[in-house]
Protein backbone atom coordinates (compact mmCIF):
# COMPACT_ATOMS: atom_id res chain seq x y z
CA UNK A 1 0.00 0.00 0.00
CA UNK A 2 1.37 3.42 -0.89
CA UNK A 3 0.30 6.88 0.08
CA UNK A 4 -1.97 7.22 -2.94
CA UNK A 5 -4.60 5.05 -1.31
CA UNK A 6 -4.99 6.67 2.08
CA UNK A 7 -6.34 10.19 1.63
CA UNK A 8 -9.82 10.77 2.94
CA UNK A 9 -9.79 8.02 5.60
CA UNK A 10 -10.87 8.57 9.17
CA UNK A 11 -8.03 9.65 11.42
CA UNK A 12 -6.99 8.92 14.97
CA UNK A 13 -7.16 11.46 17.75
CA UNK A 14 -3.99 13.52 18.04
CA UNK A 15 -2.06 14.48 21.13
CA UNK A 16 -0.88 17.99 20.14
CA UNK A 17 0.50 18.97 23.53
CA UNK A 18 2.93 16.05 23.56
CA UNK A 19 4.10 16.80 20.05
CA UNK A 20 4.67 20.46 20.83
CA UNK A 21 6.68 19.58 23.93
CA UNK A 22 8.93 17.16 22.04
CA UNK A 23 9.85 18.66 18.66
CA UNK A 24 12.33 15.85 17.95
CA UNK A 25 9.66 13.17 18.40
CA UNK A 26 8.30 12.28 14.96
CA UNK A 27 5.80 9.65 16.13
CA UNK A 28 4.15 9.47 19.54
CA UNK A 29 1.35 7.16 20.68
CA UNK A 30 -0.29 6.85 24.08
CA UNK A 31 -2.56 3.94 24.94
CA UNK A 32 -3.13 3.20 21.25
CA UNK A 33 -5.63 0.34 21.07
CA UNK A 34 -7.51 -1.52 18.35
CA UNK A 35 -10.19 -4.12 19.07
CA UNK A 36 -12.15 -6.25 16.64
CA UNK A 37 -15.09 -7.50 18.66
CA UNK A 38 -13.67 -9.41 21.61
CA UNK A 39 -10.21 -9.64 20.02
CA UNK A 40 -7.65 -7.00 20.99
CA UNK A 41 -5.21 -6.64 18.09
CA UNK A 42 -3.27 -3.73 19.60
CA UNK A 43 -3.31 -3.23 23.36
CA UNK A 44 -2.52 0.25 24.77
CA UNK A 45 0.71 0.76 22.81
CA UNK A 46 2.84 3.72 23.83
CA UNK A 47 5.71 4.24 21.41
CA UNK A 48 7.93 7.12 20.32
CA UNK A 49 10.10 7.57 17.24
CA UNK A 50 12.82 10.21 17.23
CA UNK A 51 13.86 12.30 14.28
CA UNK A 52 16.65 10.82 12.18
CA UNK A 53 16.67 7.31 13.64
CA UNK A 54 15.91 3.86 12.28
CA UNK A 55 13.25 2.49 14.60
CA UNK A 56 12.64 -1.24 14.49
CA UNK A 57 9.09 -2.32 15.30
CA UNK A 58 9.60 -5.98 16.09
CA UNK A 59 7.44 -8.97 16.80
CA UNK A 60 6.22 -12.29 15.45
CA UNK A 61 3.58 -12.54 12.73
CA UNK A 62 0.21 -11.55 14.14
CA UNK A 63 1.71 -9.51 16.98
CA UNK A 64 -0.04 -6.27 15.94
CA UNK A 65 2.73 -4.56 13.98
CA UNK A 66 0.82 -3.92 10.76
CA UNK A 67 -2.36 -2.91 12.60
CA UNK A 68 -0.38 -0.31 14.55
CA UNK A 69 1.21 1.08 11.40
CA UNK A 70 -2.14 1.23 9.65
CA UNK A 71 -3.46 3.33 12.53
CA UNK A 72 -0.45 5.65 12.32
CA UNK A 73 -1.13 6.49 8.66
CA UNK A 74 -4.91 6.79 9.04
CA UNK A 75 -5.93 3.59 7.25
CA UNK A 76 -7.89 2.38 10.26
CA UNK A 77 -9.28 4.18 13.26
CA UNK A 78 -8.16 3.19 16.77
CA UNK A 79 -10.63 2.01 19.36
CA UNK A 80 -8.87 4.04 22.05
CA UNK A 81 -5.73 6.06 22.66
CA UNK A 82 -4.00 9.00 21.00
CA UNK A 83 -1.32 9.45 18.36
CA UNK A 84 0.62 12.16 16.54
CA UNK A 85 2.69 11.77 13.39
CA UNK A 86 4.91 14.71 12.45
CA UNK A 87 2.85 16.84 14.82
CA UNK A 88 -0.50 15.99 13.19
CA UNK A 89 -3.24 13.41 13.68
CA UNK A 90 -2.71 10.18 11.72
CA UNK A 91 -4.09 10.52 8.18
CA UNK A 92 -3.91 14.32 8.21
CA UNK A 93 -3.05 15.59 4.72
CA UNK A 94 -0.27 17.83 6.03
CA UNK A 95 1.41 14.81 7.57
CA UNK A 96 0.78 12.48 4.62
CA UNK A 97 2.64 14.81 2.26
CA UNK A 98 5.75 14.24 4.38
CA UNK A 99 5.41 10.45 4.79
CA UNK A 100 6.47 7.63 2.49
CA UNK A 101 4.54 4.42 3.12
CA UNK A 102 5.02 0.79 2.20
CA UNK A 103 2.50 -1.36 4.07
CA UNK A 104 1.56 -4.98 3.26
CA UNK A 105 3.61 -5.15 0.09
CA UNK A 106 3.72 -2.94 -2.99
CA UNK A 107 0.60 -2.73 -5.17
CA UNK A 108 1.27 -1.79 -8.79
CA UNK A 109 -0.23 -2.28 -12.24
CA UNK A 110 1.36 -5.49 -13.55
CA UNK A 111 1.11 -4.50 -17.23
CA UNK A 112 2.88 -1.14 -16.74
CA UNK A 113 6.62 -0.71 -16.48
CA UNK A 114 8.20 0.14 -13.16
CA UNK A 115 8.84 3.67 -14.41
CA UNK A 116 5.25 4.18 -15.60
CA UNK A 117 3.87 2.87 -12.31
CA UNK A 118 5.91 5.49 -10.47
CA UNK A 119 4.80 8.18 -12.93
CA UNK A 120 1.15 7.42 -12.10
CA UNK A 121 1.89 7.88 -8.42
CA UNK A 122 4.03 10.96 -9.08
CA UNK A 123 1.14 12.69 -10.87
CA UNK A 124 -1.10 11.96 -7.91
CA UNK A 125 1.43 13.38 -5.48
CA UNK A 126 2.12 16.40 -7.68
CA UNK A 127 5.82 15.73 -8.28
CA UNK A 128 7.71 15.80 -11.55
CA UNK A 129 9.30 13.09 -13.64
CA UNK A 130 12.73 13.94 -12.31
CA UNK A 131 11.52 12.65 -8.94
CA UNK A 132 10.64 9.33 -10.57
CA UNK A 133 14.14 8.97 -12.02
CA UNK A 134 15.72 9.95 -8.73
CA UNK A 135 13.68 7.35 -6.86
CA UNK A 136 14.42 4.60 -9.41
CA UNK A 137 18.13 5.28 -9.23
CA UNK A 138 18.05 5.40 -5.43
CA UNK A 139 16.78 1.81 -5.30
CA UNK A 140 19.07 0.64 -8.15
CA UNK A 141 16.25 0.11 -10.65
CA UNK A 142 17.18 2.83 -13.15
CA UNK A 143 18.31 0.32 -15.76
CA UNK A 144 15.17 -1.82 -15.32
CA UNK A 145 12.64 1.00 -15.28
CA UNK A 146 11.18 0.09 -18.68
CA UNK A 147 10.54 -3.55 -17.73
CA UNK A 148 6.97 -4.44 -16.89
CA UNK A 149 6.24 -4.85 -13.22
CA UNK A 150 5.00 -8.41 -13.67
CA UNK A 151 8.48 -9.45 -14.85
CA UNK A 152 10.17 -8.16 -11.70
CA UNK A 153 11.59 -10.52 -9.10
CA UNK A 154 10.22 -10.28 -5.55
CA UNK A 155 13.24 -8.25 -4.49
CA UNK A 156 12.77 -5.82 -7.36
CA UNK A 157 9.09 -5.44 -6.50
CA UNK A 158 10.00 -4.60 -2.91
CA UNK A 159 12.58 -2.06 -4.08
CA UNK A 160 10.02 -0.45 -6.40
CA UNK A 161 7.70 -0.19 -3.40
CA UNK A 162 10.40 1.69 -1.51
CA UNK A 163 10.92 3.90 -4.57
CA UNK A 164 7.21 4.77 -4.50
CA UNK A 165 7.52 5.66 -0.82
CA UNK A 166 10.44 7.97 -1.64
CA UNK A 167 8.49 10.11 -4.13
CA UNK A 168 8.36 13.68 -2.93
CA UNK A 169 11.30 13.37 -0.53
CA UNK A 170 9.40 12.39 2.63
CA UNK A 171 10.74 13.14 6.10
CA UNK A 172 9.38 9.87 7.50
CA UNK A 173 9.40 6.43 5.88
CA UNK A 174 7.13 3.68 7.24
CA UNK A 175 8.17 0.30 5.83
CA UNK A 176 6.21 -2.80 6.79
CA UNK A 177 8.25 -6.02 6.40
CA UNK A 178 10.37 -4.69 3.50
CA UNK A 179 12.55 -7.84 3.53
CA UNK A 180 9.59 -10.24 3.54
CA UNK A 181 10.18 -13.09 1.11
CA UNK A 182 13.63 -11.93 0.03
CA UNK A 183 16.60 -14.23 -0.31
CA UNK A 184 19.80 -13.44 1.66
CA UNK A 185 21.19 -11.32 -1.16
CA UNK A 186 17.95 -9.35 -1.39
CA UNK A 187 17.92 -8.82 2.37
CA UNK A 188 21.46 -7.48 2.25
CA UNK A 189 20.49 -5.06 -0.54
CA UNK A 190 17.48 -3.85 1.45
CA UNK A 191 19.59 -3.35 4.59
CA UNK A 192 22.06 -1.27 2.61
CA UNK A 193 19.24 0.77 1.09
CA UNK A 194 17.59 1.49 4.45
CA UNK A 195 20.83 2.54 6.16
CA UNK A 196 21.57 4.77 3.18
CA UNK A 197 18.16 6.43 3.47
CA UNK A 198 18.76 7.13 7.15
CA UNK A 199 22.17 8.58 6.33
CA UNK A 200 20.44 10.90 3.86
CA UNK A 201 18.30 12.32 6.68
CA UNK A 202 15.13 10.22 6.53
CA UNK A 203 13.53 8.89 9.70
CA UNK A 204 12.66 5.22 9.15
CA UNK A 205 10.10 3.08 10.99
CA UNK A 206 10.80 -0.51 10.01
CA UNK A 207 8.57 -3.39 11.07
CA UNK A 208 9.88 -6.92 10.92
CA UNK A 209 9.71 -10.37 12.49
CA UNK A 210 13.32 -11.03 11.42
CA UNK A 211 15.11 -9.83 14.52
CA UNK A 212 18.58 -10.82 13.35
CA UNK A 213 18.17 -8.53 10.34
CA UNK A 214 16.94 -5.57 12.38
CA UNK A 215 19.71 -5.96 14.95
CA UNK A 216 22.23 -4.82 12.35
CA UNK A 217 20.63 -1.53 11.32
CA UNK A 218 18.26 -0.15 13.98
CA UNK A 219 19.06 2.57 16.50
CA UNK A 220 16.14 1.74 18.76
CA UNK A 221 13.47 -0.95 18.79
CA UNK A 222 10.02 -1.52 20.16
CA UNK A 223 9.14 -5.16 20.81
CA UNK A 224 5.46 -6.08 20.47
CA UNK A 225 3.84 -9.41 21.29
CA UNK A 226 0.14 -10.32 21.39
CA UNK A 227 -0.69 -6.66 20.77
CA UNK A 228 1.25 -5.28 23.75
CA UNK A 229 4.48 -3.29 23.59
CA UNK A 230 6.86 -5.20 25.85
CA UNK A 231 9.74 -2.75 25.76
CA UNK A 232 11.25 0.16 23.87
CA UNK A 233 14.99 0.64 24.01
CA UNK A 234 18.23 0.82 22.06
CA UNK A 235 19.51 -2.43 20.59
CA UNK A 236 22.63 -2.20 22.77
CA UNK A 237 20.63 -1.77 25.97
CA UNK A 238 18.37 -4.70 25.12
CA UNK A 239 21.25 -7.03 24.34
CA UNK A 240 23.05 -6.03 27.51
CA UNK A 241 26.74 -6.22 28.29
CA UNK A 242 28.85 -8.89 26.65
CA UNK A 243 29.27 -12.08 28.65
CA UNK A 244 32.01 -14.70 28.53
CA UNK A 245 31.64 -18.16 27.03
CA UNK A 246 33.83 -20.98 28.29
CA UNK A 247 34.26 -24.40 26.73
CA UNK A 248 36.25 -26.90 28.79
CA UNK A 249 36.75 -30.64 29.28
CA UNK A 250 35.64 -32.03 31.63
CA UNK A 251 32.91 -29.44 32.13
CA UNK A 252 31.76 -30.07 35.70
CA UNK A 253 35.01 -29.22 37.56
CA UNK A 254 35.51 -26.24 35.27
CA UNK A 255 32.02 -24.98 36.08
CA UNK A 256 32.65 -25.26 39.84
CA UNK A 257 35.91 -23.36 39.44
CA UNK A 258 34.26 -20.57 37.43
CA UNK A 259 31.52 -20.26 40.06
CA UNK A 260 34.25 -19.82 42.65
CA UNK A 261 35.53 -16.78 40.72
CA UNK A 262 32.31 -15.03 39.67
CA UNK A 263 29.67 -16.48 42.01
CA UNK A 264 26.94 -19.05 41.45
CA UNK A 265 24.48 -16.48 40.11
CA UNK A 266 26.83 -15.23 37.39
CA UNK A 267 27.64 -18.61 35.82
CA UNK A 268 25.26 -20.79 33.85
CA UNK A 269 25.95 -24.30 32.62
CA UNK A 270 24.61 -24.82 29.08
CA UNK A 271 24.61 -27.74 26.65
CA UNK A 272 27.73 -26.42 24.93
CA UNK A 273 29.70 -24.77 27.74
CA UNK A 274 29.56 -22.17 30.49
CA UNK A 275 28.03 -18.71 30.08
CA UNK A 276 29.53 -16.20 32.50
CA UNK A 277 27.71 -12.91 33.09
CA UNK A 278 30.90 -10.93 33.58
CA UNK A 279 32.90 -8.54 31.47
CA UNK A 280 36.12 -9.31 29.62
CA UNK A 281 38.10 -8.00 32.61
CA UNK A 282 37.26 -11.28 34.36
CA UNK A 283 38.61 -13.41 31.50
CA UNK A 284 42.15 -13.94 32.91
CA UNK A 285 40.83 -15.01 36.32
CA UNK A 286 38.28 -17.34 34.71
CA UNK A 287 40.97 -18.91 32.51
CA UNK A 288 43.30 -19.50 35.47
CA UNK A 289 40.47 -21.05 37.51
CA UNK A 290 39.57 -23.50 34.72
CA UNK A 291 43.18 -24.59 34.23
CA UNK A 292 43.80 -24.93 37.98
CA UNK A 293 40.70 -27.15 38.23
CA UNK A 294 42.50 -29.71 36.06
CA UNK A 295 40.20 -29.19 33.07
CA UNK A 296 41.44 -28.36 29.59
CA UNK A 297 40.45 -24.85 28.47
CA UNK A 298 39.20 -25.35 24.91
CA UNK A 299 37.64 -21.94 24.25
CA UNK A 300 37.22 -18.60 25.99
CA UNK A 301 35.53 -15.76 24.14
CA UNK A 302 33.26 -12.77 24.49
CA UNK A 303 29.62 -13.73 23.99
CA UNK A 304 26.83 -11.21 23.33
CA UNK A 305 23.18 -12.15 23.33
CA UNK A 306 21.48 -11.63 20.01
CA UNK A 307 18.34 -9.54 19.76
CA UNK A 308 16.51 -12.73 18.87
CA UNK A 309 17.66 -14.43 22.10
CA UNK A 310 16.53 -11.42 24.15
CA UNK A 311 13.16 -11.44 22.41
CA UNK A 312 12.53 -15.11 23.15
CA UNK A 313 13.51 -14.57 26.77
CA UNK A 314 11.05 -11.67 27.03
CA UNK A 315 8.17 -13.54 25.41
CA UNK A 316 8.74 -16.97 26.92
CA UNK A 317 5.64 -18.15 28.74
CA UNK A 318 6.10 -19.79 32.16
CA UNK A 319 5.37 -23.51 32.23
Amino acid sequence: MNQAGIHGRETAVAAPDAAAAEPDTVVRTTGLTKRYGSHTAVDAVGMSVRRGEIYGFLGPNGAGKTTTLRMLVGLIRPTAGTATVLGHPPGDRKALRRIGILIEGPGFYPYLSGRDNLRVLARYRGVGREEVERALNRVALGSRGEDRFRTYSLGMKQRLGVAAALLGGPDLLILDEPTNGLDPAGMAEMRELITGLAADGHTVVLSSHLLSEVQEICDRVGVISAGALLTESTVRELRGAAALFVRADPLEPAFRAVCGVVGDRSAQLTATGIRVDAGVAKAPAVARAVIESGADLLELRSDEKSLEEVFFEMTEQPT
